[in-house]
């Protein structure tokens, strides 16, 4: 009898480990979706695996790179997990255009197991990206994707929109509005030039621009366009010339920006000509590369939350990676993946044995249904559309180029918030 009960009570805890691990199997072979685009289903020694699609390459790649670092401080923030599961990213370029982002998003959704993805950089690269993603049931949310066409105009829903496609930058259809309003009110300007590259984020800003200066009563007496890769702007500068503009607005990205200016800058007609841009070119690289002869030039761009909040990013930020930010942009993107790593935890199923369910439509819904989120840029409440961020955008002059980005972005000339 004694033997028997040593027996027992060696067999019993067995018995107990095995009951519980069939119940956990059972709790597994139970579970059923009812999400209806689908679940990810993340086991207890998976990762959340997020895709990151950034401009790497080109022209643009240092306010990719950027993008990317804005995130890892975000990480940083949920010490590298979500729910106990380590937060995998996985990184492709989409080299700044629509091609680019068609063909980089395609490996996000040959994964199953991508929860969201976080990018892009441009807004070439996310019209074709957001399509691809929205229909595969998957949701992605920009750091910098500034294009009215990604998500609403006028109110409406834009050409691009797609659901489950985010923002935490604001809506560049005020920007254009906020450049045509200084211009007019301000600068007494009533003839404008505009030069686009073609592409939805260039063609954008000058639509809008020409929509409010237009509405104003000022004439836009050109509207032009470059090549990217262009680098001989004479034509399209004696073009501007000839139809007497007062004002140019070209929100162009660099190098072509740089070629605008510095070829302005040497042209017998443009002395009085005054010229305007937009974010692209508020970066530390354009300042040294135009040094004196960006002296008086505009710029249009979203507010920079010069807070506390702010101050302790850049510390971290140049903790981290020994260098100071080349542009604010890192910040948008820091604030998407704080709102997608938290609207991940809010929707996610858990199990006893640390096995996630996490439902497509139930993380759009949250997302869709954000309110006064505190971000670093603001409080984030996202609409209909996937605009999450108030916009309110800065004029900007460039006085000291020594001064350098801080200098450019302290000297506001003119703040603009479209009414409620």
């Amino acid at each position: 009898m004694k033997t028997q009960t040593v027996i027992w009570s060696l067999i019993l805890p067995v018995i107990l480990v095995a009951m519980l691990l069939a119940g956990c199997d059972k709790s597994k072979q139970n579970f059923k979706c009812s999400d209806s685009i689908g679940c990810v289903n993340v086991d207890p020694d998976e990762p959340i695996k997020i895709g990151v699609l950034q401009a790497l390459s080109g022209k643009v790649a240092s306010l990719g790179q950027e993008q990317i670092q804005g995130i890892e401080l975000a990480i940083d923030e949920w010490n590298g997990k979500i729910l106990d599961h380590p937060i995998v990213l996985q990184v492709e370029d989409t080299g700044c255009s629509a091609e680019g982002g068609a063909n980089a998003v395609l490996k996000m959704i040959a994964d199953p197991q991508t929860v969201a993805i976080l990018g892009t950089t441009c807004s070439d690269a996310a019209a074709t990206a957001a399509h691809a993603m929205s229909d595969a049931g998957l949701t992605m949310i920009s750091g910098n994707n500034s294009a009215p066409f990604l998500t609403s105009i006028g109110g409406k829903r834009a050409p691009d929109w797609h659901s489950g496609y985010f923002r935490t930058a604001p809506n560049d259809e005020n920007a254009g509005k906020a450049a045509a309003m200084y211009a007019f009110r301000e600068l007494g300007i009533r003839k404008a030039a505009m030069i686009n590259d073609g592409d939805i984020y260039t063609v954008g800003l000058t639509d809008g621009f020409r929509n409010a200066f237009q509405k104003l009563g000022g004439k836009i007496v050109l509207t032009s366009s470059v090549n990217k890769g262009d680098k001989k702007m004479q034509p399209v500068l004696t073009a501007v010339i000839n139809s007497e503009a007062q004002f140019l607005f070209f929100p162009l990205f660099q190098p072509e920006g740089n070629h605008i200016l510095l070829q302005a800058r040497k042209m017998t007609g443009f002395e009085n000509i005054i010229l305007m841009s937009d974010g692209s070119l508020i970066e530390e690289s354009f300042i040294e590369a135009v040094q004196e002869n960006g002296k008086g030039m505009y710029f249009v761009g979203p507010h920079y939350p010069d807070n506390s909040d702010s101050d302790s990013m850049n510390m971290k930020y140049e903790t981290k990676y020994n260098t100071s930010p080349s542009s604010t942009y890192y910040l948008s993107a820091y604030d998407a993946a704080n709102l997608l790593f938290q609207s991940i935890q809010k929707v996610a199923l858990q199990e006893p044995d640390g096995t996630l369910h996490i439902g497509r439509q139930s993380l759009r819904d949250v997302l869709y249904a954000t309110k006064n989120f505190k971000g670093v840029t603001g409080s984030l409440t996202c609409d209909e559309f996937g605009d999450c961020v108030f916009p309110v955008f800065n004029i900007l002059r460039l006085d000291d180029p020594t001064a350098g980005l801080e200098g450019l972005r302290k000297n506001v000339m003119f703040s603009y918030t479209p009414e409620k």
